[in-house]
């Protein structure tokens, strides 16, 4: 079991930046791939980025790709998107999740999920 907790989300105007964290529970951080997805009011939730398991690849959205970037630190058991260049378009609750593989994730097959932080970006 993997328990997934995000924060880091708030009120940004246009332009502006954020760095959003996911901090896992237990012992098998480093065996997950882990992403973020993000979901807008009265929209599906969307695939935002996913970072191997070393953290040696990466994979984004074509709509973040250049302002986003998706690390993580295993001895600390956390996930971060750092978020620059922020758009209105980009307000929505952003989601943590952890599956098998980067693949998986960007597919989402999502083996666990955290509750969320909103973002808010205004114009």
């Amino acid at each position: 079991q993997v328990q997934l907790v995000e924060s880091g989300g708030g009120l940004v105007q246009d332009g502006g930046s954020l760095r959003l964290s996911c901090a896992a529970s237990g012992r098998t951080f480093s065996s997950y791939a882990m992403g973020w997805f993000r979901q807008a009011p009265g929209k599906e939730r969307e695939f935002v980025a996913a970072i191997s398991r070393s953290g040696g690849v990466t994979y984004y959205a074509d709509s973040v790709k250049g302002r986003f970037t998706i690390s993580r630190d295993n001895g600390k058991n956390t996930v971060y998107l750092q978020m620059n260049s922020l758009k209105p378009e980009d307000t929505a609750v952003y989601y943590c999740a952890a599956g098998l593989t980067t693949q998986a994730v960007a597919s989402y097959r999502v083996d666990y999920w955290g509750q969320g932080t909103q973002v808010t970006v205004s114009s």
